[in-house]
């Protein structure tokens, strides 16, 4: 798979980062930086083109930028993140995504972070979230039903985004933290369960049949790797003390479909 992967530097305000669920601890910004520089070497290393999106110094969590769109193989949607500080991250995004998709954007009073949306062949399950309300999944659902696809709300509890509680991991299953999400909410599909010291642990980047995923959470790896799925680990540490995980980090796009979209 040639894929192109939208990034962004880690801002050194992320010491100030929104946090909903866990309790403020000092961040190593130089260890973040480092993470997050393997963090781009793994998505290389499967193949994807890297592209930087212009750094932004005063917006903490402008390196999370997966909640600034939802993008799918014909469109993006933009979105309208739920914490105001964060509004700010979408304008650089949408300039970059107007070069390969049609877009769509998101608007108040919805609101709606792409960590909450889960793409399942032509299901899209979004979560209802701290950070997404029913308009948000609303106005989504307008917009990608133009190109066939379904959406399906599935409210989370004790997290801060879906995807934090559920990722797909390989064709039709999902790594799973049923503690945050029912399994009910995903009928028809296969689940691997997180371990249970591991809440966290369901956070995982499927990328053309692997995964990249936190190397905290070995005893979760070691349950994907029973499951015959490859893992690429990487230290996430520091970015986890900002509510963050290994899809958050990047937009990732088939370079293919993205220059069918825009007819190049």
């Amino acid at each position: 798979m040639n894929a192109l992967a939208l990034v962004r530097e880690v801002s050194p305000s992320i010491v100030r980062c929104e946090l909903t669920h866990l309790a403020r601890e000092p961040i190593d910004y130089q260890l973040a930086r480092d993470q997050h520089a393997a963090y781009i070497r793994a998505l290389e290393s499967l193949d994807c083109r890297i592209e930087f999106l212009p750094p932004e110094p005063e917006l903490p969590d402008a390196v999370f930028v997966e909640d600034t769109a939802v993008v799918l193989d014909e469109v993006a949607v933009i979105t309208r993140p739920g914490a105001e500080s964060r509004r700010g991250e979408t304008d650089s995004v949408t300039t970059a995504l107007a070069r390969y998709r049609p877009l769509h954007s998101i608007v108040p009073p919805a609101r709606l972070d792409g960590g909450d949306a889960l793409r399942v062949g032509q299901i899209l399950y979004v979560g209802l979230s701290p950070r997404t309300n029913i308009a948000g999944i609303e106005q989504l659902a307008r917009f990608v039903e133009l190109y066939g696809y379904q959406v399906h709300a599935a409210p989370v509890s004790g997290c801060l985004h879906l995807k934090s509680a559920v990722t797909a991991v390989a064709d039709h299953t999902l790594l799973i933290n049923p503690a945050w999400v029912s399994p009910r909410a995903f009928a028809g599909l296969k689940f691997i369960e997180v371990d249970p010291s591991e809440p966290f642990g369901a956070n995982a980047l499927l990328i053309d049949g692997q995964v990249i995923h936190a190397a905290e959470y070995s005893r979760t790896r070691g349950r994907l790797r029973a499951a015959g799925i490859p893992v690429h680990p990487v230290e996430a540490s520091e970015l986890a003390k900002a509510e963050g995980g290994v899809t958050c980090c990047s937009l990732i796009l088939a370079d293919s479909k993205a220059s069918r979209a825009r007819g190049r």
